[in-house]
Parts: C-alpha cells; structure tokens; sequence
C-alpha cells in the first residue's frame, strides 16, 4: 500500500512520518538546513496485520504544491496533516481540495502537536477538521489526535491506517503497467534508477519497457522496495526500478515507464472539469493553465467546450491543449493550477483528442459517454470514432482489461453492434466498425459504384483501386472489408473490377446491330483486322470483358475465336520445334510482321510465351 501525507507548512508531517517508521524522509540538504520539506520525500512501515506500508512525504509549502501534486498520484489513503496548536490554514485546505480532486476517498487526519495544547482547544481543533471534510471525498474520515514527542496517539494512528488499508479495493490490474517516475538517479555500481508508484500493471525482472516521452527503449536491470530486491512487482506499489541502457539524466519527472508499443505522448487530451469552489475566479476560454496528471507538470492552453467562461463549483467539458507532452491514459486525474493557486481537476476522458466544435451536442454526448458509460458504451463510442478501428488500439485507448473488452466485443459483434472485418474473431490486429458505422461504409459504396456505373453503363465494373481511393482506406483494411462486403451482397468482384452485385452491362438494340457488325469485320480477316473501324470506346471494352474480342495492343483487336486459334497454333510450333519467330508468326498465318508482333507482344503479357533473343519459347 502508499500512504501519502497532505497537509499545511510547518504542520509535523515530516517529524510524524519518522515517528511512525523512525526514517527520516527530508533527504535534501536544503531541507535539512531550513527544517521544511521542499521535494518528496519516501519511508517505509510494516503495519501490525503485516502488510508493508511505503509514505509518500508530501511539503506544505504553497510554494511547493507542484511537487506535492507530483506524489499524490496512486496512492491509497491520504494521511491529512493539521497541527493542533494552528489549526486549518490555506495549504490544509488546498492539499484536502487537491485530494478531492483526485478521488482520494480513504484518508485519515492527524492532528498533531497536541502535546502543546489543552483538551478544549484540542477538541475545537477536531471540531473544525471534520467540518473541513463535510462534502469532500474524505468525509466522515476519523481524526486522531497525536504527538510525534511523546508518541500520543501514534500507537492509535498505525492501527487506524492497517484497518482502512485492509478495506480499500484490490488494485486494478489492465496488463499494462505504468510506471509515473517522480524521481532518477545514478547509484554507484547499479546505474540509472527511476522511482514511483507502479499502477495498472506489473513489472519483472528481465522485461523490456519504453520511456515514452523521450522514445527510449530500456529494460528492467532489477526492481527493489522499501530496500528489498523483487523480481516481480505488483501494481499498486511504490518501487524502484534499476534500467540498463539510459543515462539518469535524460530521465526528468513526469516520464513514464511501460511495456512496448501500446502508450504514445499527447498534446492535447479532452477532460471533464470541476472548478473548486474556492476558486479566486471564473475561468476563461483559452486561458494559460499548468496541468498536472500522474508525476508531470505541463503548461496548456484550456479550451472550454461549453462556453466561453466557467464560474466557481460548476463542471464542464473541455480540452487542454498542451505546450510539451505528456502520457496518460483515459480515466487518469488531473489537476490544474494558475499562479500557484489551485483552481480545479477532474478525469481525462480522451488522450489523444482532436480539436472539436464548441457547443457541438454529438461531441458532448461522446465524451460523456466516455466519462460515465458502461465498458459496451465506451468500446463503442472509441470504435466510432476512428472507424475501422483496431482492437489493441481501442482496449489501449478505452483503458480497458484485453480479455474483458474481448469478451464484451464478441458478444457486441453476436448483436450486431460490432462488425468485425476479415476472417478472425476480436482480437489484436482484427479492426472493426459499429454497426452504424459498417453501414455507413457499406452505403458509400453503394453509392460510388452506383455513380460509376451511371457514367459508364457499358463497362462491368469499376477497378478495385478506384474504389478503394474513394472509400479511404489502405490496402490492407480495404482487403480485409472486401470480403464481407461481397458477402452481404453490396458487390461483386470480377477479376480486378469490382461492380455493384445487381449491375449487370446492357446493350440498346442499336448498340447490338454495331457490335454484332464490327465482329463479323473482325472474322472477315482474322489475322490482319481493319484497325480503323470507329467503334466506341465503351462498346470495345464491352466487348473485351465478355470475351468476344481480344485486345492485342492500342490499335489491334482480334475477334475471339481468331485469338483463341493463333493461340494454340503458335503453342503447338514452339512443342514441335522449340522455338517461335515473328517471322514464323507472320508466315503461318499470312499476315503482315505488324500483327505477328502485336500477337506475340500479347502472348508474352499473358505469360504464355516468353523472349528469348529474336524468338519466343513457351514459359
């Protein structure tokens, strides 16, 4: 479990995490010399059920909120810090606030210093805190009174910790570790190691892993906890991971370590929002915010959604744009502040989003699904939005169990809610649409082949890449679509061409009369065709994918049968003697050294026949 401390300057945080663990968690000089916690600082305890506990020293200082922020992430219980001899002061406030915002809802308070108060200050102290948390997530939260000094209470506080760990949820396990690192270093004979809390996931010795903001590939060298070696660590966990292969400076806090391939940095994420009530003011469309979501620290841009001012206490919808990247996930809190004043937070619902129309209800109504929507709603509205969308991409992105989001998917699929494309069932590299959006591009074409065959009713169909041009897709996607688009009857394939399954070429009774005339020109000199007949264009292609001609080359066409019967001639020459000539060609059939040509050129096309030297042999 992680316990993190909150709470105001000069409060006893520090002294009462070393009362509790005897580890002094001020590690910096600076911090040492000036007797306040500026960074985070770290310690350990074993609880009497004897689950290990990891804290989390967060400093007071309102100066130093962005570093608190940076290590209240993960957590599991908040131990909220007031002295008894000041009271609630502003950082009490803004770090419960804080918490809050990031749905921290198991906590307890220590009121410390109670060694230099008397019970009725003591009680109007306690008093005062609990009227704090009315309507906060740590509401009802029990408060004890301690003294780091003389060890009052503290035996009380340890045992209060143990019971309300022991009745958190079990940590959330997706397959996909992340690693939020709040702090790097260089330790002699180890090299590079990056600390913080380990969600979604577990790590192992041995496993490869990325950093995703720099693109770095490392691998997991060791893994430790509260000064043990592990070889395998469970999400949930405060841990330090030993890497091979980068150098601790190029690591800063607010990078993450994760598995490969499956988290990329954003410039910009789609959140709900809460202003705090005790915001010093309205927020304003496009106004400059600091985002804090895991251990990062981003200045954005905030575009509300919804409007273009939003008051104290009220929620919207709105996208940070963002001045550096960060990696999150959807369902990640966040915290945003201006001006060392915290002035709200919420859930990231889209990681990667895409710049929206304001006020615009569909792209409301999506990211409200996205926030509030069963696992089915969500998988849906993430499909829909990137149409075909692949599997991985959409369990990544929905921030959901693989084997769950396979289950729901199979199931949509069975409902027809889904459509799955290609021959395998959901499952990594399967990409699918919604069932709205599989008819949508079923209709388009529809549509595009209906107009093809509009413009040129002669010919059997369109050629594939044309379609696939117009539909958008890469070649990849556009074979795995073809198949069920043939099978549910919206087309036919012929070869390279593919036409609408009902069209079939129709002649008028005129275009007949021309056909019929010109092939019976064709068979009138079988071996040297007039190549000036005038026919349309349209009416010879006809001709040509029904067979009935032959198209040699631009300007000479062979009836069917004349082709058919050079073609088997010419096959027996080169069994009997091995080879061919055009001049062979030329005189078997009586005909001129252009036609010859023209038919061997063609022959060698339809590898039937191949080149070699001035001859052709069969291939």
């Amino acid at each position: 479990f992680v316990v993190g401390t909150a709470g105001h300057v000069d409060h006893g945080k520090s002294t009462l995490v070393q009362a509790l663990t005897g580890i002094d968690p001020d590690r910096l000089k600076a911090e040492k010399e000036r007797g306040m916690t500026i960074d985070l600082g770290f310690a350990w305890l074993q609880l009497p059920s004897g689950n290990e506990v990891s804290i989390v020293d967060v400093p007071g200082h309102e100066r130093f909120v962005n570093n608190m922020l940076a290590g209240v992430g993960g957590i599991d219980l908040a131990l909220l810090v007031v002295a008894a001899d000041e009271a609630v002061m502003p950082q009490t406030r803004e770090h419960l606030a804080i918490l809050d915002l990031l749905h921290v809802n198991c906590g307890v308070v220590a009121v410390t210093k109670r060694d230099l108060v008397d019970e009725d200050w003591l009680e109007l102290v306690m008093a005062d805190v609990e009227e704090l948390m009315e309507g906060t997530a740590l509401e009802g939260s029990p408060v004890i009174a301690v003294s780091a000094v003389t060890q009052e209470g503290i035996d009380d506080l340890v045992s209060t910790i143990d019971s309300l760990l022991q009745q958190t949820e079990p940590k959330r396990d997706l397959g996909r570790p992340r690693l939020p690192i709040d702090r790097s270093f260089a330790m002699s004979g180890f090299g590079t190691v990056v600390t913080g809390t380990l969600i979604d996931g577990a790590l192992d010795v041995g496993q490869e892993a990325d950093l995703v903001l720099s693109g770095r590939k490392t691998r997991v060298r060791g893994l430790q906890a509260h000064r043990k070696r592990l070889d395998h660590a469970e999400p949930g966990r405060r841990v330090a991971a030993n890497l091979a292969g980068v150098p601790h400076d190029g690591i800063t806090r607010g990078e993450v370590l994760t598995t490969p391939g499956w988290l990329s940095p954003t410039m910009a994420v789609d959140v709900r929002l809460r202003v705090l009530d005790q915001a010093p003011g309205h927020l304003k469309h496009n106004m400059h915010v600091t985002l804090h979501t895991g251990s990062s620290e981003v200045v954005g841009r905030l575009r509300l959604l919804e409007g273009d001012r939003i008051e104290p206490g009220a929620a919207t919808w709105a996208q940070i744009k963002l001045g550096s990247p960060v990696a999150a996930a959807r369902g990640d809190y966040f915290v945003i502040r201006s001006n060392q004043t915290t002035l709200g937070g919420g859930s990231i619902v889209e990681t990667h989003a895409k710049r929206h129309r304001r006020s615009y209800a569909p792209t409301l109504k999506r990211l409200s699904i996205m926030d509030e929507g069963s696992d089915r709603e969500v998988l849906l509205a993430t499909i829909a939005s990137s149409e075909p969308a692949e599997f991985t991409s959409v369990v990544n992105r929905a921030n959901l169990q693989p084997a769950a989001a396979r289950t729901a998917l199979k199931a949509m699929a069975g409902e027809r809610l889904v459509v799955v494309v290609g021959v395998r069932p959901p499952g990594p590299g399967v990409r699918m649409y919604t069932g709205a959006g599989w008819a949508a591009a079923a209709a388009r074409a529809r549509e595009f082949l209906d107009d093809y065959h509009r413009q040129f009713p002669l010919r059997t169909g369109a050629p594939k890449e044309e379609l696939r041009s117009r539909m958008g897709m890469t070649p990849q996607i556009f074979n795995d679509v073809m198949p069920r688009l043939r099978d549910e009857g919206v087309l036919a394939e012929e070869g390279t061409l593919v036409r609408a399954a009902d069209h079939q070429p129709g002649l008028t009774e005129e275009d007949q009369k021309i056909t019929q005339a010109y092939i019976e020109l064709l068979e009138a000199s079988p071996y040297s065709p007039p190549s000036d007949s005038g026919i349309d264009a349209e009416l010879l292609n006809l001709l040509a994918d029904q067979g009935r001609v032959v198209k040699a080359s631009d300007s000479i066409v062979f009836a069917a049968s004349a082709y058919n019967e050079m073609a088997d001639r010419i096959s027996a020459h080169i069994k009997e003697r091995g080879e061919i000539t055009v001049a062979d060609v030329r005189d078997m059939f009586g005909t001129s050294r252009k036609y010859a040509l023209a038919i061997m050129d063609y022959l060698d096309h339809q590898r039937i026949t191949r080149r070699v030297g001035d001859a052709r042999v069969l291939r």
